[in-house]
């Protein structure tokens, strides 16, 4: 068995850490349906575990990286299987597995490398936002090339109220300043939704705009999602092979 096989026998894991309303998923299906679309042909295998249901999390040189969905739980409420997620993360982050955590995967990850996750002072955050890059942003892995502004899609209550130490910052606006961070060589987090479409925004803004307000826009924001291609792409470059010894 030669090294390459190795390596292409290994799946682009998707951490399902929560579901979308029922209601949204009988019509458009659920978060990582959306993140296998977003990812085209990957080029490697997809599997999804679901740690809320129990099922263990695979050792990192298993699996060739790692995407974290959003979520309804909240990163506050610390409940077991998001903290067992947490502890995994660390260990993907140590060993330079690639990783990139979406909304509640994103807190997930500040959370676990020992940022501050809370309620965000002015509460939600919805619709389509205009995402800014960083500087530093100019020559991320999977950034590099973005425009400096893009159109995303949001909603989330909770957001990242204080990056873990050694994190690079690498997007914001004026709501939230911690759009993306980097941690290590490729390990992302990013609040906002690179899967959703203008069609589960608007459902989401739907339910969460009172009637008697001007709900937020919502368009299509195709810059935002290629960051799920562009993360397929230099998964499948940069990951190295296991190391096993050669068949006889």
């Amino acid at each position: 068995m030669n090294h390459s096989s190795v390596a292409a026998d290994r799946p682009l894991l998707i951490v399902k850490t929560g579901s979308t309303h029922p209601d949204i998923a009988a019509q458009w299906g659920d978060f990582e349906h959306w993140i296998m679309t977003g990812l085209g042909d990957a080029g490697l295998p997809v599997s999804v575990v679901d740690p809320r249901a129990g099922m263990p999390l695979p050792p990192p040189a298993e699996v060739a990286g790692a995407i974290v969905t959003g979520s309804h739980s909240m990163v506050t409420d610390r409940e077991p299987w998001s903290e067992q997620t947490a502890a995994w993360l660390r260990e993907a982050v140590a060993v330079e597995m690639p990783v990139l955590g979406i909304c509640y995967g994103h807190q997930l990850l500040a959370h676990a490398m020992g940022g501050e996750v809370d309620f965000h002072p002015l509460g939600i955050e919805l619709g389509t936002i205009e995402v800014e890059l960083t500087p530093a942003a100019q020559d991320d892995p999977l950034f590099t090339g973005m425009p400096l502004r893009f159109g995303g899609q949001s909603a989330h209550r909770q957001s990242v109220r204080r990056l873990p130490p050694e994190a690079v910052r690498l997007a914001g606006n004026a709501f939230e300043p911690h759009q993306a961070f980097r941690l290590g060589r490729q390990a992302w987090g990013v609040q906002f939704h690179p899967e959703f479409g203008a069609p589960a925004t608007a459902a989401y803004v739907s339910r969460n705009t009172a009637p008697d307000c001007p709900p937020p826009r919502v368009v299509d924001t195709p810059e935002a999602a290629s960051l799920l291609r562009r993360f397929a792409q230099l998964t499948r470059v940069t990951r190295a092979p296991v190391s096993r010894p050669l068949a006889a």
